[in-house]
């Protein structure tokens, strides 16, 4: 009988554990994901001749700068 009670009970704590740590909110989210997906964006941008352009205009090197200083 007391075995039965010692095992039931350490697999019941046991099952309550691992419910509250499926239940936890932060289980699906990984913080380094957002950082790796705008890397890879990054990088995709600055393999194409399109995207390093577009970021020298965001950078303001040539764009609105430059054609202000042509003036």
């Amino acid at each position: 009988m007391i075995d039965t009670f010692a095992l039931a009970l350490g697999h019941g704590l046991l099952a309550v554990a691992m419910m509250r740590l499926v239940l936890r909110d932060g289980l699906d989210v990984d913080p380094l994901l957002d950082d790796i997906k705008s890397e890879t964006a990054g990088n995709r941008k600055a393999a194409s001749a399109l995207g390093r352009n577009e970021a020298r205009r965001a950078r303001g090197e040539h764009g609105a700068n430059s054609d202000e200083r042509a003036q």
